[in-house]
């Protein structure tokens, strides 16, 4: 199982005080070898790290990703182009590269979910009837295959 995650994502993983933090973390600790972080991600996430945890959270958080505590997808150069054809659609969004990257690798990666805490912009973008958005879309319990509309 594929799970990609969006920057909130992340942010709330790492930062204890974050709302999100709880339900996160117990989406990531049922499967941490199904996250899949998009490369677009990576500089937002050290940026509002180092800005809002803290630069030892920043520094930490590259450092796992030097050793490989998160797998990493690079991309293609058709997940460009769908993420400019996703920005073009959802204009009034200002959905922006970095969602529609995830967005993008998410439908090419057939990820069963997306964990984000973004709401007002995948939650407004028409994924893929399956695609799970975590945790808004389950009652979790380790399975993302049990959602709870």
């Amino acid at each position: 199982m594929t799970v990609i995650v969006d920057t909130g994502g992340i942010i709330a993983l790492v930062d204890a005080d974050d709302t999100h933090h709880r339900a996160i973390r117990a989406i990531y600790d049922a499967d941490p070898r199904a996250w899949v972080l998009p490369w677009a991600i990576l500089p937002e996430v050290d940026h509002l790290l180092a800005r809002h945890v803290g630069a030892d959270a920043a520094s930490a958080f590259r450092r796992d990703l030097a050793v490989g505590a998160f797998r990493v997808e690079w991309g293609v150069d058709a997940d460009v182009s769908r993420a400019h054809a996703l920005c073009t659609q959802y204009s009034a969004l200002t959905l922006g590269l970095v969602d529609a990257s995830v967005i993008a690798v998410a439908e090419r990666l057939s990820a069963r979910a997306i964990v984000t805490v973004d709401l007002r912009d995948f939650g407004a973008v028409s994924l893929p009837r399956e695609m799970l958005l975590l945790p808004r879309d389950a009652a979790w319990n380790g399975d993302t295959n049990r959602a709870n509309p």
